[in-house]
């Protein structure tokens, strides 16, 4: 039986120069999510990621929240898919939540695919068409408590969101998602089931 623990010539030096190199790469990628700790785009993606479940009346949507990467500038991109029932109709939304710092506040912007077919693993999952770019829409979160909170603008949501006129203010803390129509106070709340 033959024992090699030392490169025995050039080419096998080369092949273990390469690996160690691809190891430390690896390590350096899996550690730049960790790197943000303590920044705000960090706490909001940790936050909202997992997966929520509907804990209002008639609420038995289920959102799933996984990070997506989409360039490495955008490190805390999230894909988003919200599938179920509210009130009785199926639901299925899906698109990318992109997190960019505004200093202490977050920008949330969402960019819906109308797509249903589309996933977190699709090769599409951060394209988008034309109208889908166009019917983008964001708010601003700001530090709250233990989380954050920010309102959409207006009416410029209803494409992005389907229909959902007017103003929807936003509260993320650690564990839940709250969702509220600003002028009617209907709201709905959503409590993380698994990270």
């Amino acid at each position: 039986m033959e024992r090699i623990s030392h490169p025995s010539g050039p080419e096998d030096f080369m092949k273990l120069s390469i690996l160690r190199r691809l190891d430390f790469a690896i390590v350096l990628v899996s550690a730049l999510p960790m790197t943000g700790a303590g920044s705000p785009v960090f706490e909001v993606a940790s936050i909202l990621s997992g997966t929520f479940k509907g804990s209002t009346p008639g609420n038995d949507l289920r959102l799933d929240l996984r990070s997506v990467t989409t360039d490495p500038q955008h490190l805390y991109d999230l894909f988003f898919e919200c599938t179920g029932k509210y009130q009785r109709e199926n639901v299925r939304r899906q698109g990318l939540l992109r997190l960019e710092s505004q200093g202490a506040n977050v920008y949330l912007g969402y960019i819906p695919h109308f797509d249903a077919t589309i996933s977190s693993l699709s090769p599409e999952a951060t394209r988008f068409t034309e109208s889908e770019a166009n019917a983008a829409c964001g708010l601003i979160l700001s530090p709250r408590g233990d989380g954050f909170a920010g309102e959409t603008p207006g009416a410029s949501c209803a494409m992005a969101l389907r229909g959902a006129v007017g103003k929807w203010s936003v509260e993320i803390e650690p564990g839940s998602i709250r969702v509220r129509e600003v002028k009617s106070g209907e709201t709905l709340r959503f409590k993380r089931v698994s990270k």
